[in-house]
Formats: structure tokens, C-alpha cells, sequence
């Protein structure tokens, strides 16, 4: 599987962005899908998962209720929509796809067997 993330871009705070991260080699239909983010100077950490079919989704605490990470399997393309956005959510966010055999995402990166090369979101106070 190739992952491709994109949509990344700087926004001052309160504004909005929607990440989208496209699949080739494999549908992303077959996999549960998540989204990490790193800032500088931090460990990667857990931001998202969706399941493999769409209908389970899981959030970090520091973003729920403002993050929404959604599938469309006909395009074999995963999405962040990101609102309310703060300037602790700057880093570079990164798409991930678990191996076939999960139905669930993980909140660890080590559960997560192919990445995207990661898209810069700054947020400007």
C-alpha cells in the first residue's frame, strides 16, 4: 500500500483544514486507516483511526470534538477534517494503514505497517 497525504498548510487559530491522505496498491477499503502527528522535538503521537469499513472511529482527547476522520473507499481516500484549530496542532500529520487482517485502528504507531510521507500543519496564534 502507498499512502499519499496532502492538504496540509498554514491557518491562524480557530481556522480550518482537511487533510486527505489517497491510497494506491491496495483499496484502502481493506484496511483500518489512522492519523498521527509529530511536532518538533516530540514523539509521533495518536491524533485518529477509523476501521476498516468506516462505522469505528477513535479520537485523542486533545482533539475530539473538533477533529473528524471519515473514509470513502470508492476514492481510496482517508480524511482529517480539522476545526478549531490550535497552535499545539502544529506538527506534521501523517496517514497510516494497519495490515489487512485488523478490522480496528490502533493508537499506537507500531500497530500500523505502511505510512505517508506526512503534511506540515502550522497554526499561527
Amino acid at each position: 500500500v502507498q499512502l499519499q497525504a496532502s492538504g496540509g498548510g498554514l491557518v491562524q487559530a480557530g481556522g480550518s483544514l482537511r487533510l486527505s491522505c489517497a491510497a494506491s496498491g491496495r483499496t484502502s477499503s481493506n484496511h483500518a486507516m489512522g492519523w498521527f502527528r509529530q511536532a518538533p522535538g516530540k514523539e509521533r503521537e495518536f491524533v485518529a483511526t477509523i476501521s476498516r469499513g468506516g462505522g469505528l472511529t477513535n479520537y485523542a482527547d486533545s482533539v475530539k470534538g473538533r477533529f473528524t476522520i471519515s473514509k470513502d473507499n470508492a476514492k481510496n481516500t482517508v480524511y482529517l477534517q480539522m476545526n478549531g484549530l490550535k497552535p499545539e496542532d502544529t506538527a506534521v500529520y501523517y496517514c497510516a494503514a494497519r495490515p489487512s487482517t485488523y478490522y480496528s485502528g490502533s493508537y499506537s504507531p507500531a500497530g500500523y505497517d505502511y505510512w505517508g510521507q506526512g503534511t506540515l500543519v502550522t497554526v499561527s496564534s
